[in-house]
């Protein structure tokens, strides 16, 4: 920073007489000029996460095959929507998934074991299916792509091509995937065996949204 000092024994009517000459005057333009380049520059944050760190995170929760975990589930697909508290177990390519509506106290039960799946809950009794999520689109409206979402719940990315951005912390921000947009909100903390995992999420694909708050986690 280059500073102009005026000397403090100048009288008022003195610094009205002072004259600069045209040199000095060209001289003091040009420190003035030079000021605005004395002012900090604003840091970047610097970017914490990569490629390497995710794929590397990715491994150690993929190895975790049985998990699950408890909390809050909204789900809307134009004017149809609800919520409902979530309990989603997972164990391999099976998973049991239970959701109770609030108000109502209705709940429905989605499990796949083998390549069966099989919906609970609903009026007319049980429903089945080879594939989970067109077997819930069909009984309620709601487009929930769960097998990618059995991934994107932990912050993995499902198979196939994908888009990755890093929050401060180096953690995913988001995933866009299979026409999905996914964005993280916020996460626990880290611990010695486990990476961290998600706590808010919110998954759009034109009309269809899906956000979840997760409670709590059980990891094995």
């Amino acid at each position: 920073m280059i500073l102009i000092k005026i000397p403090r024994n100048r009288s008022i009517s003195g610094l009205r007489a002072w004259r600069l000459g045209a040199g000095s005057r060209a001289a003091c333009l040009a420190l003035v000029m030079l000021l605005p380049a004395c002012a900090p520059l604003s840091e970047r944050p610097a970017v914490v996460g990569s490629e390497h760190l995710q794929s590397a995170r990715e491994a150690q929760l993929l190895r975790q095959a049985t998990w699950s975990f408890s909390g809050r589930l909204a789900v809307s697909q134009g004017s149809n929507g609800g919520n409902a508290s979530i309990r989603w177990r997972q164990d391999g390519a099976d998973f049991d998934i239970t959701l109770s509506a609030p108000i109502t106290r209705q709940s429905w039960r989605l499990k796949q074991v083998g390549g069966t799946v099989r919906l609970q809950g609903l009026e007319g009794g049980l429903r089945e299916g080879p594939d989970a999520e067109a077997l819930l689109l069909e009984a309620t409206g709601w487009r929930i792509p769960l097998a990618a979402l059995a991934a994107w719940v932990r912050g993995v990315r499902a198979p196939g091509p994908s888009q990755l951005s890093f929050d401060k912390q180096g953690l995913p921000a988001t995933i866009s995937q299979a026409g999905w947009a996914v964005e993280y909100r916020s996460w626990t903390l880290a611990a010695a065996a486990l990476p961290a995992l998600p706590l808010r999420l919110s998954a759009g694909n034109g009309e269809a949204r899906v956000k979840l708050v997760v409670e709590s986690w059980n990891q094995p």
